[in-house]
């Protein structure tokens, strides 16, 4: 199973950014795909996730500005991020956990802890 994020860059404050993860190896119909970033010094955090089902949360420091999206015949996680400010900075994770029961809340799915699939990150700088 691979994880495999793209679009990172250098983008100044008020930019945007979309930011992709394919992932194959398997199917993922029964899992949530996430997002999560580590800015330097500090403990890598939820973005935004989204369930088969296309339900979505999102971190309070991005609502608004951040769309995550999925195509499921493709495997592929989309993060729109849009209005991007200098604390945007840092390495993006797409991650995939199993679904906890179908009675879940979006809420329950936003621990880096409970993902067992990972990508390589990719970077996302925003310029002052």
């Amino acid at each position: 199973v691979q994880l495999q994020a793209s679009g990172g860059g250098l983008v100044q404050a008020g930019g945007s950014l979309r930011l992709s993860c394919a992932a194959t190896g398997r199917t993922f119909s029964s899992y949530v795909l996430g997002w999560f970033r580590q800015a330097p010094g500090k403990e890598r955090e939820f973005v935004a996730a989204v369930s088969f089902r296309g339900n979505t949360i999102y971190a309070d420091s991005v609502k608004g500005r951040f769309q995550i999206s999925r195509d499921n015949a493709k495997n592929i996680v989309n993060l729109q991020m849009d209005i991007l400010n200098p604390d945007d900075t840092g390495v993006y994770f797409c991650g995939a956990r199993p679904v906890r029961s179908v009675f879940s809340a979006m809420s329950e799915y936003t621990s880096d802890r409970d993902y067992n699939y990972w990508g390589q990150g990719t970077l996302v700088t925003v310029s002052s």
